[in-house]
Order: structure tokens, then sequence, then C-alpha cells
């Protein structure tokens, strides 16, 4: 049995502005991430992502590797500046034989909270619950170690002087 939620926080030592830049611009996204996106989050839109190893860390963007060029999906579910944005994506999707689409999708919130002259940054997923049970063990366990990682990429890309 496994939870329905992941939740991460994690202080950031850039202002509220920079971090929302690099969670709502999707090539800003893609670079720490680990994706290239057909096109910008925009509120209601579906949009296609496709593994592009991140650019900030050596380590993790080898573990990206063996998935280079998969494509997934992104419904840019809200936006609200400066505080939250919010997607919905078919964690786990890596097997090229299975079609995720008549899966739900779980919901995805990065939500931005000014500390000062730092930003905490809380990254949840929720909706495991409705994932088919012969994947959602492994979807869970592997979503919660990768929020784990995306949160250190997005810091060490606060933490690059030119970014991009």
């Amino acid at each position: 049995m496994t939870a329905d939620r992941i939740e991460k926080q994690r202080v950031l030592q850039a202002p509220r502005e920079r971090v929302w830049q690099a969670v709502s611009e999707a090539p800003r996204f893609g670079y720490w991430f680990g994706v290239d996106f057909d096109g910008p989050f925009v509120e209601g839109a579906r949009i296609t992502g496709r593994i592009a190893p991140t650019q900030v860390d050596a380590e993790v963007a080898r573990l990206q590797e063996p998935y280079r060029g998969m494509a997934f999906e992104f419904l840019v579910e809200r936006i609200e500046p400066l505080r939250r944005i919010s997607f919905r994506w078919h964690p786990f999707a890596i097997d090229p034989t299975v079609d995720y689409s008549a899966e739900t999708m779980t919901l995805i919130e990065f939500v931005l909270t000014e500390q000062g002259d730092a930003t905490l940054l809380t990254i949840s997923e929720s909706g495991f619950d409705q994932i088919p049970a012969q994947r959602r063990a492994q979807a869970y366990a592997a979503n919660e170690g990768g929020w784990t990682h995306q949160l250190e990429l997005v810091a060490k890309y606060l933490a690059l002087k030119t970014p991009d």
C-alpha cells in the first residue's frame, strides 16, 4: 500500500521572482528538470515534453540518459503568478508499449512562499491512489525519490551565475 501524496520542501536562496521563472517558464524548467517542451506553459494547455538530460547535474543527467527522447504529456492546470503553478501528468509512464492515456493523471503543484530574501518551494504530487494497482507502488517510489532530486536540481540551477 502506498500513500496518495508526495510533498517536498526546500528553502531556496533566491528571490521569489527568480524561482517563479525557474518553475513557470518551460525552457528554464526544462533546463534543470531535464526535458525539452514543445511550447510554453499556458493555463489549460496540453504540451509535450521529451526527456533531455538536465544541464545542471552530471550524475542525474546520466540517470536520465536512458530515457532521452521519451515523450510525455503535461496538462498545465493552473497558473497563479509568483505563487503557484500546477500540472497533471502520467507518473512513471516509461514503458513505450503501454498506453497510459486512459489512466487518471496525478496533480503536481509548485508553491512559492517568500521568506525574506529566500523562497520556500513546496512541490507536491497527489492522486497516486487513482493509478492502476499493478503500477501504483512503483510510480510512487520513483517519484518520491525523483522529487528529492528535482529540488536539488532547481537549487543548483538557481545557484548558476548565468543559468541559460
